[in-house]
């Protein structure tokens, strides 16, 4: 998951609350721009008791991992990831080493600020199931912010669900039934960034196709339902499809909103 937003707007606060609820490991990662890969995977040490290379891993052997800011770091750390947030697995040395299970990358990432930022690489935004953009809340909702925390700052829910409930939500949303026009839906849908577009040069993935899919099954689980309705396919289908698509140089020349494309291109095709 990826929260882009400007600063102030909770995005760590989120991912540290989500943490806190689920009753397993967390580990938070503050990317920076000497942060190194080996502080990200891990490393092996030589042991010069044993004569042997030991490995040390990092903290992305957690639960939940929380990169923030992961835009401070340069392309090499920020790579680091991928064999972790697609196979679930991380190579230090000749040897392969399995991840916890469940496992979340969380990320935060700041779309003003451009001083000492790195762009991240189309290979790692292709592989975060959600991009949320986090905007400024109402005067009704900072006010209740205000009264919230303008004091001293409420602790975290804790241990609110157990790592076993997370495997069981997860195999019953994998049961959700997904009627074959449905699956079409969200074929069109994603077929439709692909289409020629004056404003988007790269449209997203097949990649893309499975994360709405298993987005809507989520909704539908939510609202306690067995099957999937193009309701849940529209409603997730523009936090599936943004940071997939990538836009030419006339979206900033004309000083165009790119959630206004998105929006555009998920109205146009038909629901069925």
């Amino acid at each position: 998951m990826l929260l882009e937003g400007p600063p102030g707007l909770a995005k760590t606060l989120a991912c540290r609350a989500l943490a806190a609820a689920l009753d397993g490991s967390f580990k938070r990662i503050q990317f920076t721009p000497d942060l190194l890969p080996s502080d990200v995977v891990g490393t092996r040490v030589f042991d010069q008791r044993s004569g042997d290379f030991t490995t040390v891993v990092g903290p992305v052997f957690a639960n939940v991992v929380l990169a923030d800011e992961i835009n401070r770091a340069p392309a090499k750390v920020q790579s680091a990831l991928l064999e972790a947030m697609q196979e679930r697995q991380v190579t230090i040395g000749p040897h392969t080493h399995a991840l916890p299970d469940p496992f979340i990358v969380t990320a935060t990432m700041n779309p003003l600020d451009g001083d000492g930022t790195y762009a991240l690489p189309l290979a790692q935004m292709d592989r975060f199931l959600v991009k949320v953009v986090v905007d400024y809340p109402s005067r009704s909702e900072e006010l209740a912010i205000l009264e919230r925390f303008g004091g001293e700052a409420p602790a975290f829910e804790r241990h609110v669900a157990g790592m076993a409930d997370v495997l069981r939500w997860r195999t019953q949303a994998h049961g959700i039934f997904v009627d074959r026009r449905v699956a079409a839906y969200i074929v069109a849908l994603v077929g439709a960034t692909r289409e020629p577009q004056p404003y988007v040069e790269r449209g997203a993935g097949p990649r893309a196709t499975l994360a709405l899919a298993a987005m809507s099954r989520a909704s539908a689980l939510v609202d306690g339902r067995t099957f999937v309705t193009p309701d849940d396919v529209r409603a997730n289908a523009a936090a599936a499809l943004r940071h997939r698509i990538t836009f030419n140089y006339r979206l900033l020349a004309e000083r165009i909103d790119a959630e206004v494309i998105v929006a555009e291109l998920i109205a146009a095709v038909p629901v069925p």
